[in-house]
């Protein structure tokens, strides 16, 4: 396999740095060739400013030309399956029926994208008629549809080599949207994200569209994509990762001369609560369940569920001597990197040694191995030292304990910001329990029911965001065809000629598309 160690620019290859860098072999720790050659700030500015050229004319291509050049990327992809599963394999440590997994899904985001773009919707169309013999003044003709932003800055995630990189969630919303991406690949995995930019260089290239919409630099250091951030052409921002990464941008972004947003997911804890009549009926059942989410993907989700409230009582012992038995049972697993093991070691250490704290159960030990991990304490412990409830990101839980007096909506009530929060009860239960569904709807995007919340089903209905700190703006979501919405803004076009009307706002609607007119809703032709 040939990988492509250049900087992908509107459509060229550019290396003009000295400094390089090298993925590591995420289970032995080695070095694998070859070395990535790391971005300069001439071809950052480069890329950028390629961005910037192209953004008027992709915002005014057909939507067919922009839905299709999303199919392009599916194909592309697909047809770099088996290299995928080679070099990511290596780079990650993923199991090939996950790369393969992983693939299906950015490959059918894309194409849901496709599908959105050619419905039309997303534009959202209004249209208020203007009436000039209204008393006491004339009504204005107002006429409103959501624009592009302009180029926006990808930033690609460790723990999803293709959901969530190159070709993922944030550049397949953008790229609907009209907007040129400038992304930045993840350093642990810069093989995977150069085969995933070739196939949207292709892509973008049999489209008949400018090269400048997609550009890809490479780059080990925090120094390019403060450069990306800071960068005057660069008009949005999408990060998956760390709560410091996605801070540090949403503050390099603020001190612009012009700021501009930062659509951070930035991880959750994401935690449970087992009410009594489901521990009662179903302790075996929750706490294998609860074992196997958290030890998916050798915990390595941003939805595992790290938290853990359950009442002492009828299941109790049942449900722990089961974590117990599941979690001792689990294999060492490899982790994404050895900068992520040595974090989940030293979060797991940390753990171990606060005071309340107990190791319920670990599972075995092997050299460059995460160990799944339970940990046990009380709800007064968690008060006393709140910084328990921080994420330690891989195969750990800490399961807190509640007594009689504590009430669980209690409990919700001090809680930061989630992507998720789960409730398993009896449907009885759920009754009088009014209060914690509403302290969790406003602490999470997303609330489960006797479930468990890794995996994001992609789809119209899906919110994979949440209040701060899991996100910078809990008003969106990166999963979804909302995601969308996050590179677009609303513009109000007020007594325009119909002759100069755009045809997204002509009153014959040529692109029939579904909007809203005079306040009644109309649907658009099928596409």
């Amino acid at each position: 396999m040939t990988l492509t160690t250049d900087q992908f620019i509107a459509g060229a290859r550019r290396a003009a740095g000295h400094a390089t860098f090298q993925a590591e072999d995420a289970a032995s720790g080695e070095r694998l060739a070859p070395a990535f050659v790391e971005a300069t700030p001439e071809e950052i500015d480069a890329a950028c400013q390629a961005a910037a050229a192209a953004a008027d004319r992709f915002a005014d291509a057909p939507l067919a030309t922009r839905a299709g050049l999303l199919e392009a990327i599916a194909e592309g992809l697909e047809a770099r399956a088996d290299a995928f599963v080679e070099r990511a394999g290596a780079e990650t440590g993923l199991p090939e029926p996950r790369i393969r997994g992983e693939l299906a899904r950015t490959t059918g985001q894309l194409r849901m994208f496709a599908r959105v773009v050619r419905e039309g919707g997303f534009l959202g169309v209004r249209i208020d008629h203007g009436d000039p013999d209204r008393q006491p003044a004339p009504k204005p003709d107002l006429r409103q549809r959501n624009i592009p932003l302009g180029p926006v800055a990808v930033f690609g995630a460790s723990n999803f080599p293709l959901a969530f990189s190159v070709c993922g969630g944030d550049t397949a919303s953008a790229l609907a949207a009209g907007c040129p991406v400038v992304v930045k690949a993840h350093p642990a995995h810069p093989g995977t994200s150069a085969l995933a930019a070739e196939a949207v260089e292709a892509a973008v290239a049999d489209s008949d569209l400018p090269a400048g919409v997609f550009s890809m630099l490479q780059g080990a250091g925090h120094d390019l994509g403060a450069a990306l951030v800071r960068h005057p052409a660069i008009e949005a921002v999408g990060f998956t990762g760390s709560q410091r990464g996605g801070l540090a941008l949403q503050r390099i972004a603020a001190e612009r001369d012009r700021p501009i947003p930062v659509h951070a997911e930035m991880g959750s804890v994401n935690p449970l609560f087992v009410l009594p009549g489901a521990l009662a009926d179903r302790p075996e059942a929750i706490a294998r369940g609860l074992a196997g989410s958290v030890a998916l993907g050798c915990g390595q989700f941003c939805t595992k569920p790290g938290l853990v409230f359950v009442r002492r009582g009828e299941g109790f012992e049942t449900f722990r001597e089961q974590l117990i038995q599941a979690v001792e049972a689990m294999a060492p697993a490899i982790m994404l990197h050895s900068g992520i093991l040595a974090a989940f070691e030293a979060g797991c250490e940390r753990l171990a040694a606060a005071e309340g704290v107990e190791r319920l159960a670990a599972g075995d030990s092997a050299e460059h191995r995460a160990r799944a991990t339970a940990f046990i304490t009380a709800a007064e412990i968690l008060n006393a030292q709140p910084d328990l409830a921080d994420e330690v990101f891989g195969p750990a839980v800490l399961v807190v304990t509640l007594d009689d007096a504590t009430g669980f909506e209690t409990v919700a009530e001090g809680l930061v910001g989630q992507l998720t929060a789960g409730i398993h009860a009896r449907d009885s239960e759920l009754d009088d329990q009014a209060a914690l569904i509403t302290r969790l709807e406003q602490r999470a995007g997303r609330v489960l029911f006797n479930g468990f919340p890794t995996g994001v089903e992609v789809g119209e209905a899906m919110v994979h965001g949440g209040p701060y700190p899991s996100t910078t703006d809990s008003r969106t979501t990166s999963v979804g065809t909302r995601a969308i919405e996050r590179f677009l803004r609303p513009v109000a076009l007020q007594d325009m000629p119909p002759a100069a009307l755009p045809p997204t706002l002509r009153d014959d609607n040529p692109l029939g598309l579904p909007r809203r007119v005079d306040g009644v809703d109309q649907p658009g032709a099928a596409h």
